[in-house]
């Protein structure tokens, strides 16, 4: 069995390939840092190829796809992304198209393609990796919460598509609430929340994308949060989320990017 895993030289990512590897799975990784890639490769062991690529960038996401062809890739974890803290009129406009053609564009097209060569042969497993933040709108955080509705209303479009077509194909869509990762360092926040470990995500979408559930939302925090807020008035719920993301500012009153 073989996955490729984009985003994966940090948080959740790095989990998803630490666990597959010892449940004896060949990778394909891929990230921005290459030299952290090619440490990943020597730790693992096993078989593991690594393609270093920006995936900001379109060229990139389909040079990943070309490195990944004729390579009877089974599974497919769209991992990389990343967000921006702030006034939408306030955050730069450079960072966060950056930001939707990673979180949006590349999860795109890699879902697309891969469904594509998934159908063919009736089997493949796709997981996207979303947010509890897909649930809602974000003040604050706008273009990011944006892009996971994107994310989480893709996956679940997909996987009504392959239920009405008796695919054997497989998509799950991991939504967690707050996660201790690298994404929270670059933003220096901290949640009123404990958030879980990365571990404990993967470990968690793992197990629902092998037994072909649609949703992993773990914690039973979150998934209150996620099934409750269905019943609340949107401009009600934006002001909640308004107050809990800017409870997330520096000692100093300045507003912080979070991947």
């Amino acid at each position: 069995m073989k996955a490729l895993i984009t985003g994966a030289t940090s948080g959740i990512g790095q989990s998803f390939a630490a666990k597959l590897s010892r449940k004896g799975w060949s990778l394909i990784l891929t990230g921005r840092n290459e030299k952290r890639l090619k440490e990943m490769q020597q730790s693992l062991g096993g078989n593991i190829e690594v393609i270093a690529a920006d995936l900001s960038k379109r060229d990139d996401v389909f040079r990943v796809y070309d490195f990944c062809k004729g390579k009877n890739v089974d599974m497919l974890i769209n991992n990389a992304g990343y967000g921006l803290f702030g006034k939408f009129e306030d955050t730069d406009l450079e960072d966060e198209v950056n930001m939707i053609n990673v979180n949006i564009t590349a999860l795109h097209i890699l879902t697309k393609l891969f469904l594509r060569d998934f159908k063919k042969k009736d089997h493949g497993t796709i997981l996207n990796v979303a947010s509890a933040a897909g649930f809602m709108s974000g003040p604050l955080m706008a273009a990011y919460y944006a892009s996971k509705n994107y994310v989480l209303r893709l996956s679940v479009a997909i996987y009504e598509e392959l239920r009405r077509d008796r695919s054997n194909v497989k998509i799950t869509v991991l939504c967690p609430g707050p996660v201790d990762t690298n994404f929270n360092n670059r933003a220096g926040v901290s949640f009123s929340v404990k958030p879980i470990t990365a571990d404990q995500a993967a470990e968690y979408a793992l197990k629902k994308a092998f037994s072909g559930k649609l949703f992993a939302i773990p914690g039973l925090f979150v998934k209150f949060g996620t099934f409750g807020q269905r019943f609340l008035p949107q401009k009600l719920l934006a002001a909640i989320v308004y107050n809990i993301q800017n409870a997330k500012k520096t000692s100093d009153g300045k507003e912080k990017a979070l991947k």
